[in-house]
């Protein structure tokens, strides 16, 4: 039994269909060629025979004789031509009589493949009506197609992107700075992931685009290997970051039941959708009794933070930048930011702000009684060196 159709296929198949029986032809297909073989990706026929993921080696089919001007886009008669009876797929298939052909061509020009029909028997109606059938048709077909060959030519560039960085390195950690506002001791820093510069693309775009493409908790368990590696470096705590669906796996777990738990504050990430919640406070459970501590990031980023705090009971909260920046001078975010540290230390919950920029706004968060800070105001990320230059307090509320 044949694999089933997505139901971009299936609309190409309705297309076939249409070509198929308006022609009176036995089968009609649509092909992708590249370079070197042609596959047969739909295919519409009342014949029982199987011929979806066929392939040739694409010099030696008609869609290609035809495609070097060496046939006729229509041939009612394939036997009047001694080149189609010369190619293997004539030649493998001497019942084939009729035949027609056009280019299925993308919106910026490229060739996908062809739309064809052919038949058991000569057909002399054929004609050039047929082919502009057959051209509407594919006009159509590319239409729907484009966008899934869009999308893995793209999955194809991010795959090849990450692969030599999840082999051969290329991924960086810095570190920067969570400061107690109290005091303006450093209490312990977060580990980030750097990219290649020439990539020009975010971290947080570059771990979803992984994600998409099937590499996401892999690239992550490699962040967190590479993170880890600097717990000996740095005093204080080094906070990980991973989303809720890498937490699950195996890989990742293995390697955070490794980590000294006391030294490890676990970030997760509140723009992640948590399926089920029971689950995963089966796998936080043995690293919170080992004395690993648990963080909500990006907290007011979005609405999934509040159930990710309801029902994961974090250690830490992290307000977002976006609540944050400018605090100092806005009495809604003052407002907003004093609810959330009243809720948080009612339930025993420390909270640090992230994105602390000015002066202004580390003073007016430390009134507010959020516990620590994070921000450019303290330190940009970078190397382990880069934080010897901030007094470290090794007791005073560190998560």
């Amino acid at each position: 039994m044949g694999r089933s159709r997505s139901e971009a296929e299936e609309q190409v198949a309705a297309l076939l269909h249409t070509a198929r029986t308006a022609l009176g032809l036995s089968v009609s297909f649509l092909t992708r060629m590249d370079g070197e073989v042609q596959t047969l990706e739909v295919v519409d026929t009342p014949l029982p025979f199987t011929f979806d993921g066929a392939t040739q080696v694409q010099e030696t089919t008609v869609c290609q004789a035809i495609i070097d001007g060496h046939l006729p886009d229509v041939i009612p008669d394939l036997t009047a031509h001694p080149e189609a009876r010369r190619l293997p797929a004539v030649a493998g298939f001497p019942r084939l009589r009729s035949y027609v052909s056009v280019p299925v061509t993308l919106s910026d020009g490229r060739a996908y493949g062809t739309f064809c029909a052919a038949g058991l028997t000569t057909h002399k109606k054929l004609d050039t009506r047929d082919r502009a059938l057959l051209e509407v048709l594919a006009s159509a077909a590319a239409m729907i197609i484009e966008p899934g060959v869009l999308e893995r030519e793209r999955n194809e560039l991010i795959t090849q992107r990450l692969r030599p960085v999840l082999t051969d390195g290329g991924l960086d950690v810095v570190l920067q700075p969570i400061v107690d506002l109290a005091s303006g001791t450093r209490v312990g820093a977060e580990a980030l992931s750097r990219f290649p510069r020439t990539w020009g693309l975010t971290p947080d775009v570059v771990f979803a685009q992984a994600h998409d493409v099937g590499l996401g908790p892999r690239l992550e368990v490699h962040a967190l290997e590479r993170s880890a590696a600097l717990l000996d470096e740095v005093p204080g705590y080094v906070a990980l970051n991973v989303s809720p669906a890498t937490l699950l796996t195996e890989p990742c777990r293995a390697l955070l039941a490794r980590l000294p738990g006391d030294r490890v504050l676990l970030e997760l990430s509140e723009h992640d959708q948590v399926e089920d919640y029971a689950t995963l406070a089966e796998v936080l459970a043995p690293l919170r009794a080992a004395g690993m501590r648990l963080a909500i990031d990006d907290v007011g980023a979005g609405f999934s933070s509040l159930r990710h705090i309801v029902l994961c009971a974090p250690d830490v909260i992290k307000i977002d930048r976006s609540i944050v920046d400018g605090v100092a001078h806005d009495g809604v975010l003052s407002t907003l930011v004093r609810a959330l540290v009243q809720f948080a230390h009612g339930n025993g919950t420390l909270v640090v702000a992230e994105g602390v920029e000015t002066e202004d706004d580390a003073r007016h968060l430390a009134e507010l009684g959020v516990d620590l800070g994070q921000g450019w105001f303290f330190g940009r990320p970078g190397p382990p060196s880069a934080l010897d230059h901030l007094p470290t307090q090794r007791t005073a509320r560190t998560p």
